[in-house]
């Protein structure tokens, strides 16, 4: 609860009363009635935008894009001399892994064996699986515990596979259908947090005990070793390589932000303790004997978004143990990714949203951390992608809104080597990208990238402008075939057209470090919403589009976001794309998931806290006599995070006022909605269709 942030005692919660909620039946995801309900709502969207001069085109260059195999094999596991990749195409749609000899790769020119086909699998096992990846346990990387869902759900299987014989393991280990965590202690024994019968799951649907499950005995016999309670949100587990030393590490997840993580006490026949790493802080990587840790508040006079040190073998121990300063950004800067290698740890920083990486090396033995920036590329998004740990190189990408990525491997010297580049999917030659900034209401400056065709600045065009705001996600730019986000080719579509594509970067995310983020936390909330607003005024006051002819896209926690920005603004906005939504904040932490999200918009059931989420809570804030921008929702049956009902109902109710609503909900996909790019492909034209029908058409 906000209220009880600052408070050493929290005061006694108030309950918050319910509103009456016509559409409670739409959250019975399988139900006869909701999913006849489905399937009219998606009929007539269909009507409306399939049969339209342009979809098939639309599609099928969609698809094309998505399925080149000209792609960048990106890289997996790097399993000694061997390196794996999960590849996808026109012809394996739900996807290879595959592996290939490391210095080929490195050379440009892999050599690709299949490991798991898994449209075979899925056709021979009539499952429709999707790959959900694979733990290889180090050095020999023979035994692998490989994760299906089925249909994309979070859910999934883990079986145990042999990298020798290609072959699922007999008798080996597996585990059913859940929500599971898992990892490799050693070779005959298994961490595992999973559903293991009444009680064992917390309220927002996760794991709430780790056991050790020996190799041939049953599930059932597993050892606990660390338990939770069902209040937190969850317990996860998973093993950090220093060297050839493993490093098998437990999380508890208190709150969405708080963690107490356990590892290994030595010579204590496999019990584990509990760290002293401050539980707000993050655990980003192990180099050297050192784990190293993100601060997300204050800590020992440390600011916020500094990187610190803690040796391993100490608090192992239990012992008195020195926090050493690793790296501490500078006020435009953010900390973003951090990877090690053998003696080398590669950070990806943010630098006003633009990409930076950094080798640092600790300096023995007074254990101090030298820094020093490794250029790449300038002004472009960087993403870290792997290392070569005894090398010392890191696999990062870079790329803009107009240059497709290139895959590099990088050193701490020398120039940067090319392994692979995705070659240009479009004329760029013809557009510009600009980094600007809108004042917020609070005179806050909100970065956003703008992209438009060049000579195009004499008369405004329509707008779309894709969003997040929440979780520290930050929203850097990446290559106009993939923006926004699940959506595939759509802005590279829209400014084909003639009009302005913009990715806004406003607080909630992590562009600036944890402060950006916490400033729209709780009540603070409407700083997002007033950031969108911002930069779509700024668009109308700089000539680049004008009211009415701006949409707005965000999806899961940017559902909220614009599901609040068309209702507070329905005068600016002339449309609404909103993917996997949350909707409804009343009851947002009873369904699925939900209930882990409460330290990032407060308790709904306190009424202290339902005093401000009440005010933006899209479900309630729906107004009869309002005419409301069209609006399309996308989902997927399958989301097992998000809870379909959430856009059921909002559907519901603004048809119910008479406003315009295009739904599409997908039978498979997950809270990602696409299982495959055929999917994806259909839902880049009907978006696309839709914002020609609303903003370009409609005069």
């Amino acid at each position: 609860m906000a209220a009880a942030q600052d408070d050493e005692e929290a005061a006694p919660k108030v309950a918050a009363p319910e509103p009456a909620d016509p559409y409670r039946w739409l959250e019975d995801i399988e139900g006869k009635k909701p999913l006849d309900w489905v399937r009219k709502q998606n009929e007539a969207t269909d009507k409306l935008i399939r049969s339209r001069p342009g979809f098939e085109a639309d599609r099928q260059r969609a698809r094309a894009i998505l399925d080149d195999d000209r792609q960048i094999a990106m890289p997996g596991e790097i399993m000694g001399d061997m390196i794996t990749n999960f590849w996808r195409d026109a012809a394996n749609p739900r996807g290879l892994w595959r592996q290939s000899p490391l210095d080929a790769y490195l050379a440009g020119k892999p050599v690709w064996t299949t490991l798991i086909d898994v449209d075979a699998l899925g056709k021979a096992e009539k499952q429709s699986w999707v790959w959900h990846g694979a733990e290889c346990l180090a050095p020999a990387y023979t035994r692998c515990l490989v994760s299906l869902s089925p249909g994309g759900t979070d859910a999934d299987i883990v079986r145990e596979w042999d990298r020798t014989t290609g072959k699922f393991v007999k008798d080996g280990f597996s585990l059913p259908l859940a929500k599971s965590s898992v990892t490799w202690e050693d070779a005959d024994n298994l961490l595992v947090a999973t559903d293991f019968g009444e009680g064992s799951m917390t309220t927002s649907g996760y794991p709430r005990i780790v056991k050790r499950w020996k190799r041939g005995t049953p599930l059932s016999a597993a050892q606990t070793v660390v338990e939770g309670e069902a209040a937190d949100v969850g317990m996860t587990v998973g093993a950090e390589m220093d060297g050839d030393k493993r490093w098998p590490i437990i999380s508890r997840a208190k709150s969405f932000y708080t963690t107490e993580f356990y590892i290994p006490k030595p010579y204590e026949g496999g019990e584990y303790i509990d760290t002293i790493i401050p539980e707000t802080a993050e655990l980003r990587a192990v180099i050297d004997g050192q784990a190293i840790i993100f601060l997300n508040d204050k800590e020992f006079d440390y600011p916020a978004g500094s990187l610190l040190a803690l040796p391993l073998d100490e608090m192992s121990r239990g012992d008195q143990v020195p926090f050493v300063p690793v790296m501490q950004p500078t006020a435009s800067q953010a900390i973003e990714d951090v990877a090690a290698g053998d003696d080398v740890l590669w950070v990806k920083a943010l630098d006003d949203v633009e990409g930076k990486l950094f080798a640092l090396r600790r300096d023995q033995p007074y254990g101090r951390w030298s820094q020093k920036e490794v250029p790449l590329a300038a002004n472009a998004t960087v993403q870290i992608a792997g290392t070569v740990g005894k090398r010392n190189l890191v696999l990062a990408t870079a790329e803009t809104m107009l240059q497709p990525p290139t895959l590099y491997a990088v050193g701490e010297t020398g120039a940067p080597q090319t392994i692979q580049s995705l070659p240009a999917q479009f004329d760029a030659a013809g557009m510009t990208v600009e980094k600007r900034f809108a004042t917020s209401k609070d005179g806050t400056k909100i970065p956003y990238f703008l992209v438009r065709k060049k000579g195009s600045e004499g008369a405004p065009v329509p707008a779309l402008i894709h969003a997040y705001g929440g979780f520290k996600a930050a929203q850097t730019p990446g290559y106009l075939t993939g923006q926004p986000y699940r959506a595939g080719p759509l802005g590279l579509f829209w400014v084909e057209d003639g009009n302005a594509y913009v990715l806004a970067n406003i607080r909630g995310g992590g562009e600036y470090g944890p402060l950006w983020h916490q400033a729209a936390l709780y009540e603070k909330r409407q700083n997002s919403f007033d950031d969108l607003h911002a930069v779509a005024e700024d668009l109308v006051a700089t000539g680049v589009s004008t009211k009415g002819k701006i949409a707005i896209s965000g999806r899961s926690n940017g559902g909220v976001l614009v599901g609040a920005a068309m209702e507070q603004r329905p005068d600016l906005y002339g449309a609404v794309i909103s993917g996997s939504p949350l909707k409804d904040m009343r009851r947002f932490n009873k369904l699925l998931a939900g209930a882990s999200w409460m330290d990032e918009y407060g308790d709904p059931d306190d009424a202290a806290d339902w005093a401000f989420i009440s005010k933006y809570s899209p479900y309630q804030n729906i107004r009869k006599g309002v005419k409301y921008p069209p609006i399309f929702l996308y989902l997927s049956t399958k989301d097992d995070r998000v809870h379909p009902g959430h856009a059921r109902k909002f559907a519901a109710q603004l048809m119910e006022y008479g406003n315009p609503v295009y739904y599409h909900e997908y039978t498979e996909g997950g809270h990602s909605v696409g299982a495959d790019h055929a999917e994806d492909a259909v839902r880049a034209a009907m978006l696309h269709g839709f914002l020609l029908k609303e903003l370009v058409e409609k005069k």
